[in-house]
């Protein structure tokens, strides 16, 4: 390769423009993939959030009916004892919940590898300019 002291003006805005798009290109490459990484991510919280949803209705069932029962064996009256066992469920699908929407969040979402790549890119080119 030539000393760069020896090359055009032209020449050299050619590298430049070269380098640029080759970097523009690989930033769109990174940016797919954690996107493609991301929409996964997404996939498996609701995949945790259906499966979440399935165990609590069945097995909330059979537990209620249970609770409820040893309640009304212990001397609570029936519908008070329906109305803890209740409450207690509603708490449990609550917590399920939050956990599901924290995972959904946008900021857990963003691309942040391509964010800081394409701010390092940014900063040095401005450094050699």
């Amino acid at each position: 390769m030539s000393n760069l002291n020896e090359r055009s003006t032209p020449a050299l805005m050619t590298d430049l423009v070269g380098h640029v798009t080759e970097l523009v290109r690989k930033e769109i490459q990174l940016l797919r993939a954690e996107l493609s990484s991301k929409s996964t991510q997404v996939v498996m919280a609701l995949g945790a959030l259906v499966a979440a949803l399935a165990f609590c209705l069945t097995a909330l069932n059979v537990l209620a009916a249970a609770l409820v029962a040893a309640l009304t064996e212990a001397g609570v009256h029936g519908i008070w004892a329906a109305v803890i066992v209740g409450g207690l469920v509603a708490v449990a699908a609550f917590a399920l919940a939050g956990k599901g929407m924290n995972s959904l969040k946008a900021v857990n979402l963003a691309p942040e590898r391509t964010a800081q790549a394409a701010s390092r890119d940014a900063t040095m080119l401005k450094e050699k300019m």
